[in-house]
């Protein structure tokens, strides 16, 4: 009798043991998975300091990211693929008037707005970008129709227009990316450059560097290990002769490999082009055994910094690590934790 109560003992205790490891398995695993998404934004880079912010502002600003940043980590969550979420966080920034994109898009010096944008699949190094598009709600949208639905991975101008209305993408008119903060913005600059040179071409540096930056942009990583980035922009305030930036230029604004880490750049463009900022990255991570937050710092602190540049990126690797250096007074940016939770930043410290 001892000997078959002890058995039944023994078998309640094998029955009862593997529902612990069958129950500690899964539980794990929901940790490893989560453990491997993460998604980063930025908001534009500059001069943004406490002192010239109101608390409202702040918390305007602080209110848009953290929506950005959630809806794109839900769709991680969910299982969904870093491309969807960097396009659908970038789309909220967009449809904002707070950022320079989309929407809140700065002028010309005509007087009209000519959004830029870049995606980039860090799977199959897949890329799309449009440039100088002036009816486009949501240019990172586009970006990636060029990169899936196109032979090409760039497209500008009235060839853009024409390709996204052939997908099906409505334009909107110019007048909805006015916003009377930009357009005084430009008059501002107008009226500075009007006393000091008539009539002659804008002098490199001539802009305060709250009027150069802005872009916005996102980095992920999904649960099968893919990355991506996007970056999406209205460019320079006061912009002439057509210019593009670094938004849409693969290797220069924005970078994504999922053997090393995927990045999206805000700053002076011209800079992040000369120097192939958001590849470099990559490259001494690949080449140079650095890790990101090595391979990060040393590009903007040192490559950037020493050619005159001004700026900054996020960047996340295979591992979901997460960089965000810049080398100016503030950079628009947050992330979401270990833990699920939203880290919101602004200021240097």
């Amino acid at each position: 009798m001892n000997e078959s109560i002890f058995q039944a003992c023994f078998r309640l205790f094998l029955y009862f043991g593997v529902w612990v490891v069958v129950v500690g398995f899964v539980y794990s695993q929901e940790l490893v998975s989560g453990s491997r998404i993460g998604i980063a934004i930025h908001g534009g880079a500059g001069t943004i300091l406490k002192e010239n912010m109101s608390p409202e502002e702040e918390e305007t600003y602080r209110a848009e990211l953290r929506e950005a940043l959630l809806v794109g980590y839900e769709i991680l969550k969910g299982g969904g693929s870093s491309l969807d979420a960097v396009e659908k966080a970038i789309n909220i920034l967009e449809d904002s008037p707070l950022f320079n994109a989309g929407k809140g898009a700065v002028f010309t010096n005509s007087g009209t707005n000519e959004l830029d944008a870049s995606i980039m699949d860090g799977k199959t190094l897949n890329a799309g970008a449009v440039a100088a598009v002036k009816h486009t709600k949501n240019p990172i949208s586009l970006a990636r129709l060029v990169m899936e639905k196109s032979p090409h991975v760039m497209l500008v101008g009235e060839g853009a227009a024409v390709f996204a209305e052939k997908l099906g993408m409505k334009p909107v008119p110019q007048e909805y990316f006015y916003t009377e903060k930009r357009w005084l913005q430009l008059q501002k600059i107008k009226a500075r450059e009007k006393s000091v040179a008539p009539d002659k071409p804008v002098p490199r540096g001539s802009q305060s560097r709250t009027e150069k930056f802005g872009t916005v942009g996102v980095v992920a990583l999904d649960q099968d290990g893919n990355l991506a980035a996007g970056t999406s922009t209205g460019g320079m305030t006061n912009k002439r002769f057509g210019r593009v930036g670094d938004s849409p230029i693969i290797g220069a604004g924005t970078y994504a490999n999922n053997q090393t880490c995927a990045v999206s750049a805000t700053g002076h463009g011209e800079y992040f082009i000369r120097g192939v900022i958001a590849y470099d990255v990559s490259a001494l991570m690949q080449y140079g055994g650095l890790s990101l937050a090595e391979a990060a710092d040393k590009v903007i602190r040192e490559k950037l910094g020493a050619m005159g540049g001004s700026g900054g990126i996020i960047a996340i690797d295979r591992e979901g690590n997460i960089a965000m250096p810049f080398n100016t007074a503030g950079m628009y940016r947050g992330y979401m934790d270990r833990n699920g939770k939203p880290v919101i930043r602004i200021y240097r410290d």
